[in-house]
């Protein structure tokens, strides 16, 4: 694998991973951008103990633009896009329009009994492939692989960040989802704290280590494997299943067999197990009700600086379609009390992804 590092026109970092050695990198950008916008800023939420960032700046990002006119696709000799070179395989490049940063401005207090501080950390946007109208399902194993090193390379550098307390991997994919630009992509989020969803989890790892030892994690994992009811695929190093509890009408966690704390962790042999378990996973969504199905895919990695050793990597997807024509909206009990009610059996829902599955 080439890394190589460049830059944006506005300052911002972009960095090519490249299969061949010999990729030329040297296109630069030459658009007129406008300065980047300061970071968001941080309040406390007192009731919930979580932090809310605030960031006006991104009202005005890129909403769903043609095709010819995508800042994903390579730049031509035409058109200049965020991506300046006529062809890349991965690239990764801090974001326009960012929840977080490093470039800080003027914070004030706002009152009451919320606390405000800089929204600092860094948000960048992974692009999977250079072809517009292809998806993650359908990368090669070795262009998995690449993103894969991709995400390992931003983990790494990502937690070296000071201010940086946990990294998080994801993709949206999908209209219905929200997203705003249709080229397969994904994001890379440094937050300034560890996640409440990320706290809950580590609580609970703590709470089951003090009164049963062993990892939570490790132990979910070995008792789906065991039941093999909501198993949807496994090979030698991976195992897919619906969680027994799955909040989502179509939802599928993937652990690898290792407890590792975070994607730079896994082995080469682990990076190139993952790729085709995933991308048969994802397809047998598509398979579901013959329609591309929207799903958030998010990688649960530890937090930087804390309880590493109660954590386990793992990746949770799912999707917010629970029938043909239907979403599973969070309406009353899921958005204002936290309370989820899933439509689908998980063991049925294990069941059908399984028939759709590629053998």
């Amino acid at each position: 694998m080439k890394r190589t590092i460049t830059h944006l026109a506005d300052g911002r970092e972009l960095i090519y991973f490249d299969r061949r050695d010999d990729a030329d990198r040297g296109a630069i950008d030459r658009r007129p951008l406008d300065p980047r916008p300061v970071a968001s800023e941080l309040r406390y939420d007192p009731l919930t103990e979580e932090w809310i960032a605030v960031a006006g700046h991104r009202q005005t990002r890129t909403f769903m633009p043609p095709a010819d006119e995508c800042p994903l696709c390579p730049s031509s000799d035409t058109r200049a896009s965020e991506i300046p070179a006529h062809d890349y395989d991965v690239v990764v490049f801090e974001n326009r329009f960012p929840s977080f940063s490093m470039n800080l401005g003027i914070y004030g207090d706002v009152g009451g009994l919320s606390e405000v501080r800089p929204g600092v950390g860094r948000c960048e946007v992974v692009c999977f492939t250079s072809e517009h109208s292809s998806s993650f399902s359908r990368l090669s194993d070795a262009q998995v692989e690449l993103v894969m090193e991709a995400w390992a390379d931003r983990t790494a550098e990502l937690s070296a960040i000071d201010g940086v307390e946990q990294v998080f991997c994801f993709e949206n994919r999908g209209e219905e989802i929200g997203i705003t630009l249709t080229h397969p992509h994904g994001q890379i989020y440094a937050y300034p704290f560890v996640t409440p969803r990320t706290r809950l989890q580590l609580g609970a790892a703590a709470r089951h280590a003090a009164r049963h030892g062993g990892n939570l994690f490790a132990d979910v994992l070995a008792a789906e494997r065991a039941a093999g009811t909501r198993v949807v695929a496994a090979n030698e190093l991976w195992t897919a299943f619906v969680p027994a509890a799955a909040r989502w009408p179509y939802e599928v966690h993937v652990y690898p067999h290792r407890q590792v704390p975070d994607l730079a962790a896994l082995a080469e042999e682990e990076r190139a197990a993952f790729a085709p378990l995933y991308t048969s996973v994802l397809r047998a969504l598509d398979g579901m009700f013959g329609v591309a199905m929207p799903y958030v895919s998010a990688w649960h990695q530890a937090p930087v600086r804390q309880d590493r050793e109660l954590a386990y990597l793992h990746l949770e997807l799912f999707s917010i379609r629970r029938a043909p024509g239907k979403l599973k909206y969070l309406a009353g009990s899921e958005s204002a009390m936290g309370a989820f009610v899933n439509d689908v059996l998980p063991e049925e829902a294990a069941r059908l992804l399984r028939s759709q599955v590629d053998h």
